[in-house]
């Protein structure tokens, strides 16, 4: 085959590849590494494109073997001119671009100077070099103005922009990336989807020890106020990540769970508090407060006979059974 049928076989491959990419990609990977299999595709076609070029040739050649004499010799000069032509208004430029005189219009601009045979010629200086330094007069002008005169952002600056735009980026990429969350950042998960995936892994991975109450069998009852490793939503999310207790706790499930997943099901295991479930296991461990929660006023109640109340200073008697204060 021809010099330019392997160059059409290669853009071609190359355009396939573009296509199927671009037409496939659903993110940052490519869509050949998502569906290895298009390779084979990508292969068949090009194997077929192939195959084409080939008859293409091999018809050309049938064609000129039965040519007679004359008509081929006409036809090799035909060739040979458009060969000649090929490119030429590349080669045309080129030449503008370099600015030279040809070898036969040099005693033109020959110089006087003559030293041992060595003479020196009078070229002038080639369009592209003269065109570049015009264009870097015209850009100072535009710095100087921009940057100087019209006071414009700076290096500086941009830098610092740059810096603020990309830590906004990467907030948001957290606020959505739910697998980066660990033990500091975990939250507690109140949606109702997120409840019912962590039910659903609860069931399948705690519920032989814990039962499906959570009233506790192997494992200790998470419906009461007792947490043998603390309570909350990063104590808990850090049990169900790094295992109990060495030796007789459950073992470690980051390997087995997404980040996600283990505070998924941490935030079920959370929403069981309170529910009392009829087998409820004895309490282990001991009762677990949140420092951080907001103090609320407990219900105090009075079972007495006699209470003395102060109101404007005046002190009134009276007899209260089983009354509540808040």
């Amino acid at each position: 085959m021809r010099t330019a049928a392997f160059i059409r076989i290669l853009v071609f491959a190359g355009f396939g590849y573009l296509f199927l990419d671009w037409i496939g990609t659903t993110g940052e990977v490519s869509i050949f590494k998502e569906q290895p299999w298009l390779w084979a595709i990508l292969g068949v076609v090009i194997l077929i494109y192939v195959a084409g070029e080939i008859c293409i040739e091999a018809l050309r050649s049938v064609l000129y073997k039965t040519m007679n004499p004359e008509a081929r010799a006409k036809y090799d000069l035909e060739a040979a001119a458009a060969k000649e032509n090929q490119f030429s208004w590349v080669k045309k430029t080129y030449k503008k671009l370099l600015g030279s005189k040809p070898i036969q219009e040099e005693g033109e601009i020959v110089l006087d100077h003559n030293y041992d045979g060595i003479r020196e010629l009078d070229n002038k200086l080639p369009p592209w070099w003269v065109y570049g330094f015009y264009a870097t007069i015209i850009f100072a002008v535009v710095y100087l103005a921009r940057y100087h005169i019209f006071d414009g952002v700076d290096q500086h600056q941009e830098y610092e922009i740059a810096i603020a735009e990309a830590k906004l980026q990467v907030e948001e990429y957290k606020r959505t990336a739910k697998d980066l969350v660990d033990v500091n950042t975990v939250e507690l998960l109140t949606e109702a989807n997120d409840l019912k995936a962590g039910e659903a892994i609860f069931s399948g991975n705690c519920a032989a020890c814990h039962k499906m109450t959570g009233a506790g069998g192997i494992g200790p009852n998470l419906t009461d106020d007792y947490w043998i490793l603390g309570g909350g939503i990063k104590n808990v999310f850090n049990t169900i990540s790094e295992g109990g207790r060495a030796g007789k706790g459950m073992v470690a499930w980051k390997s087995d769970l997404k980040p996600s997943e283990m505070a998924q099901v941490a935030s079920y295991v959370l929403s069981l508090h309170g529910t009392n479930p009829a087998d409820a296991k004895d309490p282990e461990g001991e009762i677990w407060v949140d420092e951080n929660a907001a103090v609320e006023e407990a219900n105090v109640t009075i079972d007495s006979t006699m209470v003395e109340v102060i109101i404007e200073d005046q002190p009134v008697t009276g007899d209260v059974v089983n009354d509540s204060i808040q």
